[in-house]
């Protein structure tokens, strides 16, 4: 096996031998120190990002196009198969080497935030499984691979989110997450069965030598390449936190703070853009698909940006600033700026990033600042403010307080849609354990009471 097929498999498979290990570890009760469960997972991101960092290097001296591990074949029946395909390319190696080095940052500032929490370990086996499924996710070579990453990812995230477990409104976030990135998730499992429908193939290739890195098959009728793009679109707006399903970002700070950071400053919510920019063939055939994408990425960064200058709270309003930020480059991807796109989100994951790590000290630093220059810190964006009439701004500002009523319809309408629907099912499952129940008692006599036995 070649060298560069080594080092991308390995990229994958250090994060989940860590992972591994600590879960073997939870498992058999083996008590691990906090140095040690450290010390693995920082080696594991630590060497995979600088894997990562000689692969970027190697295609870059040597002007490659990209590096194919082909895994083998998982199953197939009859005209389908699912392969394990790797591509190592100018779009996914980028993401390789900045999730898996902020992902070790994380996890060595975690060392001292969690010291001493109960959930430690678990903290570390949900960081090591989220690298190795961000990794799998954007190595992948066609969309049913992508779909085995991001639904790990979105796993992860609701789990963590849910990590203080022992208060009600963690585990309540949590699930809200998780059944909005259900609800999106049907668009990737629908776009991937209708490109096996009209080209028979969910893999990425390079069409054209113009091209700066693999894509999707285009379909070759328009209504096909506009309902694929509009499918991989509504996939990412979960994942992306874009409108109408923002409203579960700003619950997600429940998690810990290096969570946070990692998944819905960084690298989580890139992840939507990601999808779009491998699917850009196809958006740039479907023309209906890019002027949506513009549109809603415009709406959300507008409704990011000012609500999230009415919240009260550092960590709400640095996740309505993501929100504002992955809209414009939504913008930017429908604009057909790609490589524009991927330099903004590698910029503002790094960013994000710090500023969510260092919101716990955001008081202080304003204290200090304050006493420095004698006063209160001047409010920005007065400038734009006096443009805007009176009566415009307390209804925007109401409309702000009110987070634009997205989070009543994504609480009322899709998660309670959702539960709805399942408590219906459990009711019906009562009803049938209660009647199974009866016809039991009905036929078997020594369950019936004194005075009918024999």
């Amino acid at each position: 096996m070649p060298w560069e097929s080594v080092a991308i498999t390995s990229v994958i498979a250090l994060p989940a031998l860590a992972f591994t290990y600590l879960a073997l570890a939870s498992w058999f009760s083996i008590r691990l120190s906090e140095d040690r469960i450290n010390l693995v997972v920082g080696l594991s991101f630590a060497t995979a990002a600088t894997i990562g960092t000689v692969l970027v290097i190697d295609i870059w001296v040597h002007d490659a196009v990209h590096y194919h591990v082909d895994l083998g074949t998982f199953f197939a029946v009859e005209h389908y198969s699912f392969h394990w395909d790797l591509i190592a390319d100018r779009l996914s190696l980028p993401f390789v080497v900045f999730s898996s080095v902020l992902t070790g940052v994380i996890g060595s500032f975690s060392r001292r935030y969690l010291h001493r929490e109960p959930g430690y370990r678990r903290f570390y086996m949900l960081l090591c499984m989220f690298g190795a499924a961000v990794n799998l996710l954007v190595l992948a070579a066609n969309l049913d691979l992508i779909f085995f990453g991001w639904e790990i990812v979105g796993l992860t995230s609701a789990l963590l989110i849910a990590y203080y477990d022992e208060r009600k409104k963690p585990v309540e976030h949590g699930l809200l997450a998780f059944l909005t990135y259900r609800v999106c998730d049907i668009g990737l499992l629908g776009a991937a069965v209708w490109l096996h429908h009209t080209v028979g193939t969910s893999a990425t290739v390079i069409s054209t030598p113009a091209e700066q890195w693999h894509g999707f098959v285009v379909p070759p009728h328009t209504f096909d390449a506009t309902l694929i793009a509009f499918l991989l679109l509504w996939a990412s707006l979960g994942k992306a936190a874009q409108l109408p399903f923002g409203g579960w970002l700003p619950r997600a700070m429940e998690g810990p703070t290096p969570s946070s950071a990692i998944f819905y400053g960084a690298i989580s919510v890139s992840l939507g853009p990601y999808l779009l920019l491998r699917a850009a063939p196809i958006i740039h055939a479907a023309p209906l698909s890019a002027i949506a994408i513009i549109g809603i990425g415009g709406l959300t960064a507008i409704q990011g940006t000012l609500i999230g200058r009415a919240q009260t709270d550092i960590k709400s309003s640095l996740a309505y600033a993501s929100m504002a930020q992955i809209g414009i480059i939504y913008v930017e991807i429908g604009l057909g700026l790609n490589l524009l796109a991927l330099i903004h989100i590698v910029g503002h994951a790094a960013f994000r990033s710090l500023q969510i790590l260092r919101s716990p000290n955001r008081i202080a630093d304003y204290h200090n600042l304050e006493r420095t220059i004698g006063g209160p810190i001047p409010e920005t964006g007065l400038h734009l403010k006096k443009r805007v009439p009176w009566l415009v701004q307390h209804w925007l500002y109401r409309q702000a307080l009110d987070r634009g009523y997205f989070n009543v319809f994504l609480k009322e309408y899709v998660v309670g849609g959702f539960l709805f629907l399942f408590k219906k099912l459990d009711d019906l499952d009562n009803r049938w354990v209660s009647f199974l129940d009866s016809k039991t008692t009905f036929l078997n006599p020594s369950t019936r009471s004194g005075k009918d036995q024999p």
